[in-house]
């Protein structure tokens, strides 16, 4: 029988098929072949005996949140406690992008920022909406909810940003446990302790755990240049064909951020992305 897995609990896999629900095992031969079934992963099943038996080929697939087969992503990113990082949001964009999965940036907590603050925050969001990303506010309910139709979705982000509180906003009935914001750390305790795929508004979304670490290292430097979606634009007009956009003669990318064009953060982050250093520190 063929179902997909929707939850992981421990070894016990919620495998849906047909509207009902087999809690199943992982055969052996996983392990032996160094496969691990994840949430979303398509699978065929014993429904007799409970095993899953086979895993069809995945579309893609995150290590954290550990989540096979998306289709979007919710980039759930607070202004303030924690507060708003571009490095952040930018990295997630690149890593998402990479993994053909669409990015949804949502912006949480605006109700906590001053006239200014609001401001700066306001230029981003209309920076990131004019290079092509779909942007939300915590509050625009019904838009959100409208994008979950024939989907399934994954909301990641910072701990503390909000991914459950949003979720329980959406949907009353899902109770998802949410906790205080760690004053001395500034992030949120981890409240989410497995994955699982939650039927909503037509589609699927996972709660997962709170951020921890995403990661470059399955990318080279130019896989992290294509994934900046406004530099695509300009790229014909640099001097070289591959150009880096680091020294080169003739960027067009480097005058285009000169000129304002091309978001200056988003530029910085670029370069610290494909720097010696950064690589280094993600393999401590």
């Amino acid at each position: 029988m063929q179902g997909r897995i929707i939850k992981l609990i421990s070894n016990d896999y919620t495998v849906e098929a047909n509207g009902t629900q087999y809690i199943c095992k992982s055969r052996g031969k996983f392990r032996n072949l160094h496969i691990t079934p994840l949430v979303g992963d398509y699978v065929e099943f014993d429904d007799k005996n409970n095993y899953i038996l086979d895993i069809q080929p995945r579309k893609n697939e995150l290590i954290r949140p550990p989540v096979a087969n998306i289709d979007q992503a919710f980039l759930i990113t607070s202004v303030k406690h924690p507060d708003f990082s571009t490095h952040l949001l930018d990295k997630l964009l690149t890593i998402i992008e990479f993994h053909h999965i669409q990015p949804i940036i949502c912006f949480t907590k605006l109700d906590l920022l001053d006239a200014d603050a609001m401001k700066q925050i306001e230029n981003y969001i209309s920076y990131y909406r004019h290079i092509g990303y779909p942007v939300y506010l915590n509050t625009d309910l019904e838009a959100i909810q409208a994008t979950f139709v024939g989907k399934t979705s994954v909301f990641t982000g910072q701990s503390g940003a909000g991914k459950s509180t949003l979720l329980n906003r959406l949907d009353e009935q899902l109770q998802l446990k949410t906790n205080e914001i760690s004053v001395a750390l500034g992030r949120g305790k981890h409240t989410t302790r497995h994955v699982e795929l939650i039927p909503l508004y037509g589609g699927y979304v996972a709660d997962t755990p709170g951020f921890s670490a995403v990661s470059f290292l399955d990318m080279t430097d130019a896989d992290i240049r294509d994934q900046f979606i406004e530099f695509n634009e300009y790229r014909e007009e640099c001097e070289y064909r591959d150009c880096m956009h680091l020294n080169e003669t003739n960027c067009a990318i480097k005058k285009k951020v000169e000129e304002g064009i091309i978001c200056k953060s988003r530029y910085e982050n670029y370069i610290n992305f494909i720097t010696k250093k950064e690589r280094k520190k993600e393999c401590k």
